[in-house]
């Protein structure tokens, strides 16, 4: 299901992108290094990629430059996310 995230960026030189992931959106519990592979579509745009888990207990998605088209720190973007079970 499909949800909409406000993109904020890491800070700190060349930080990174992500869309925070609601927890009803969110797996259930976390993989290796926090990580489990998913399959991500923001703004129509549909690649594989991995939720991190973050310090704080919530769900990050990094989002890179090609998939943003010109979005950034701010931004809204629409995000659906799914459990990408072959790569488990």
């Amino acid at each position: 299901m499909p949800f909409d995230a406000t993109l904020l960026r890491w800070p700190g030189a060349g930080g990174w992108v992500f869309a925070p992931v609601p927890d009803e959106h969110a797996p259930e519990a976390a993989g290796p290094f926090g990580r489990v592979p998913v399959t991500a579509t923001v703004d129509g745009r549909t690649w594989p990629t991995s939720v991190w888990r973050d310090r704080a207990g919530g769900w990050l998605l990094p989002v890179p430059a090609r998939i943003r088209a010109g979005k950034d720190d701010g931004d809204v973007v629409r995000v659906e996310v799914a459990v990408d079970h072959a790569r488990l």
